[in-house]
């Protein structure tokens, strides 16, 4: 019973920490000229969020655009950074340092000299103002997040039980869907989410290659609040972090639950 209630305290705090900080926001999407020094609107109004869902706005189409773009950049991302996670994490070889040196480049470098640089490039390419240009330059910054979760998970993975299954007749697709996958599932799903939030959250990259052509959320977001329509600007700010909101909640989830009992699942 006293467990209970401490879940259910710790619950009430995690909302009210996570709603708070957003309240501003909240008020500013419904206020109808919120002024200074009023502490609330004197009036109130949904037309910042009739205004945000309808065709002429664009939001919705920005937001299917950006969750695109950060799926198919998550994807890839896995794509790569599992079997590099897997080299980095089992295996010492030559020059390992200067790998992983050139992994956390992107976080070391200035932001600012990496769009540039990656703008020259794409521009001889034919890459810029086009969604696929936009993807490839979020896998700059997402890469190394995907490929140093999956890293530290096979540092803690013993090949030994694929060895096991490979003994007994199975294929290497069978081994690694029936045992590699659910034993790295969990690193796998942080890794996937913190990407997509990266991803999801790019602004200077998506303006620098997509030259304003490719009209993500972010965009959209800083348009807005540039104009100075602070209350559409706060209706898409709450759709901005929706995605953030679900990923903390799954995140703890399945790792937590699902994802734990995977990996204890593979131990002797």
């Amino acid at each position: 019973m006293h467990a209970d209630r401490l879940k259910s305290l710790a619950a009430t705090a995690l909302a009210v920490g996570l709603i708070l900080p957003f309240l501003p926001l909240e008020i500013w999407s419904v206020a109808h000229g919120w002024r200074f020094p009023d502490l609330l609107p004197r009036e109130t109004s949904t037309k910042a969020w009739t205004y945000a869902f309808s065709s002429t706005a664009g939001v919705l189409e920005s937001f299917a655009l950006t969750t695109f773009i950060a799926l198919t950049t998550t994807l890839l991302a896995a794509l790569v950074g599992v079997p590099a996670g897997r080299a980095l994490g089992l295996y010492r070889f030559r020059g390992k340092g200067l790998v992983t040196l050139l992994l956390l480049a992107p976080a070391i470098l200035p932001g600012l000299a990496m769009v540039f640089g990656l703008h020259s490039i794409f521009l001889r390419l034919g890459l810029n103002g086009t969604v696929s240009g936009v993807i490839l330059a979020h896998l700059v910054p997402v890469l190394p997040y995907m490929t140093l979760v999956m890293a530290a998970v096979f540092a803690n993975f013993d090949p030994a039980f694929e060895d096991q299954a490979r003994s007994l007749g199975a294929s290497p697709f069978q081994t690694f869907r029936h045992v590699t996958l659910p034993a790295i599932s969990p690193g796998l799903l942080t890794g996937a989410l913190f990407s997509f939030l990266v991803s999801w959250s790019q602004y200077l990259l998506t303006l620098a290659i997509g030259g304003g052509r490719v009209q993500t959320l972010p965009l959209l977001l800083f348009s807005f609040a540039a104009s100075g329509r602070n209350d559409v600007t706060g209706a898409i700010a709450l759709l901005y972090i929706v995605p953030g909101l679900v990923i903390v909640l799954v995140t703890a989830h399945q790792v937590s639950g699902r994802g734990a009992a995977l990996t204890g699942g593979l131990r002797p």
